[in-house]
C-alpha cells in the first residue's frame, strides 16, 4: 500500500515509515498538518497513520477536512495513552482504527495489515441482499433503494458482518473479534461508533432503524419485506 506517516517527532515518524517500508509498503512522510492534508488530497494514499498533535492543524482537522472531501484513505489515529475521548472523536470523525502512545511497531504493522486486506478473513459472497440493502462484496459497494451509501473499509466490514447473518444477534466481541481477529484493549463504545455511524448512513426519512440494538445482547440487522 501507499502510506502517508503524519507525525511530528522525526525520530518517531523515521521509525514509522521504516517499520512499514520493511513490511512491503510504499511510504511518504509529513509532520505538518496542513502539508499533510495537501498531500494527502493530491496523493490520495490508501492509508493514512495520522497523529493527533500537529503542528499548523492538528489531526481531527486534518481527518473531517479529508472526509468533506470525499477522500477514501484509510485512517489510522495516533493519540495519547489513556486519551480515550480522543480515540472516540477520532472514531465519530471518521478514522478507521486508533493506537494508543506508546505503542510497538509489530502492532502498528498489524494493524495496517488487516486494514489493508480491506475485509479481513470475512468469507465474501458476491453480493449479499437484507431488505432493501444490497452490498456488492467485490466492487465495496452498498445501495439502499438503489442509493449508493458511502461508507469506509471498517463500516462496510461491520455492515457485511450483519448482512450475512441478519437473524443473528452479534456482541460487542463478535464483532470485534471477526474484524480485528484477535484481541486488543478497545473501548466498548468503539463498535457503538460504528454502528451509530452505519445507522445515520443507511436511515431513511421514515426513521426506522435497519440495525437493531438487542438490550443486553448485541446488534442485529432488521430485514424488513
Amino acid at each position: 500500500m501507499n502510506i502517508l506517516v503524519v507525525e511530528d517527532e522525526p525520530d518517531l515518524a523515521r521509525h514509522i515509515a521504516g517499520a512499514l517500508t520493511r513490511s512491503g509498503h510504499s511510504t511518504e512522510v509529513r509532520h505538518d498538518g496542513q502539508e499533510a492534508l495537501e498531500t494527502a488530497l493530491n496523493r490520495r494514499p490508501d492509508l493514512i497513520v495520522l497523529d493527533v498533535n500537529l503542528p499548523t492543524m492538528d489531526g481531527f482537522t486534518v481527518l473531517s477536512r479529508l472526509r468533506q472531501s470525499q477522500s477514501s484513505s484509510r485512517v489510522i489515529m495516533l493519540t495519547s495513552h489513556g486519551d480515550v475521548e480522543s480515540r472516540l472523536r477520532g472514531l465519530n470523525g471518521g478514522a478507521d482504527d486508533y493506537l494508543a502512545k506508546p505503542f510497538s511497531m509489530d502492532e502498528l504493522v498489524a494493524r495496517v495489515n488487516v486494514l489493508g486486506r480491506r475485509g479481513g478473513t470475512i468469507a465474501e459472497g458476491d453480493v449479499i441482499k437484507a431488505g432493501d440493502v444490497v452490498m456488492d462484496v467485490p466492487k465495496r459497494k452498498v445501495t439502499r433503494k438503489g442509493e449508493k451509501i458511502e461508507l469506509s473499509p471498517r463500516e462496510f466490514e461491520v455492515l457485511q458482518i450483519l448482512m450475512k447473518e441478519p437473524a443473528r444477534v452479534f456482541s460487542r466481541n463478535d464483532i470485534c473479534e471477526r474484524i480485528w481477529q484477535r484481541e486488543h484493549q478497545y473501548d466498548t463504545r468503539t463498535v457503538e461508533i460504528f454502528i451509530m455511524r452505519l445507522r445515520k448512513k443507511l436511515e431513511l426519512d421514515d426513521g426506522a432503524n435497519l440495525i437493531r440494538t438487542v438490550r443486553g445482547a448485541g446488534y442485529q440487522m432488521a430485514v424488513t419485506e
